[in-house]
């Protein structure tokens, strides 16, 4: 299983939010590139960056970082964040990203979502944010009607490489991830999945690979940067292996 960092670009710094909100930020980092040279330096396979003002705004507003992360590190880099258009994906992935994250698009616009996976296929990630079950969308300012559950079922044919699944209410607040929410998550997949949000402890990620062998990964953010979590010593026992 993936163990994953996560970082989170706001107005070009590396910050961490509570449930998403941008007006309870931590600033960890004012140089992002030495946050990804250390978490490569630790054993990431892959590196989870979102652009938060790009989730909001709708368009990518921390690419040159972005690009930076890119020539800094070796491992796979998967961006997400306000990537709403068929030239952002090029652009990404020509950039040497590995896989682009969509989320508000794949809500939003099914049509988009098709191109992409049609022309970069296993190459476009699924982000199923939730409250309540329910799909939030633009940077989590908004929840829509509809369930994540319902979501998957409809996108079943799609050459999607993997599902990152986030539990607003969890993120950031380090009080473990929504497990039966997950497991619905699993249960309901035909993609590979990736847990976020709440993941503290090595028990948390135990917990979360004992779902089964779809769960592909876990993304880690506040806890490694608070110190609650060690990244090298989350590598050393679960691997990197899909």
């Amino acid at each position: 299983m993936l163990v994953i960092p996560a970082i989170d670009l706001k107005d070009g710094r590396c910050v961490r939010l509570r449930q998403g909100d941008l007006a309870a930020e931590t600033v960890y980092s004012d140089d992002v590139t030495e946050v990804a040279g250390r978490w490569q330096q630790k054993g990431a396979g892959l590196i989870h960056v979102v652009d938060l003002n790009g989730a909001v705004e709708g368009e990518p507003k921390n690419l040159p970082h972005i690009e930076s992360v890119m020539k800094a590190v070796r491992v796979k880099v998967q961006v997400g964040g306000g990537i709403r258009t068929i030239d952002t994906v090029r652009r990404y992935l020509n950039a040497g990203v590995s896989r682009v994250v969509l989320g508000t698009a794949a809500l939003t616009d099914r049509a988009f979502l098709e191109q992409a996976c049609q022309e970069f296929p296993q190459r476009i990630v699924l982000g199923l944010d939730a409250r309540d079950g329910r799909i939030a969308v633009k940077g989590w300012t908004a929840v829509s009607d509809v369930k994540a559950i319902d979501l998957l079922k409809e996108l079943a044919g799609c050459a999607i490489a993997a599902v990152v699944y986030t539990d607003i209410a969890r993120d950031g607040m380090l009080n473990g991830p929504n497990l039966p929410a997950l497991k619905e998550i699993v249960e309901f997949s035909s993609f590979p999945v990736i847990a976020s949000g709440g993941i503290t402890h090595l028990d948390d990620l135990r917990a979360i690979r004992s779902l089964g062998p779809r769960i592909e990964g876990a993304i880690v953010g506040k806890a490694l940067y608070d110190g609650k979590l060690d990244l090298q010593d989350a590598v050393a026992v679960f691997g990197q292996i899909h």
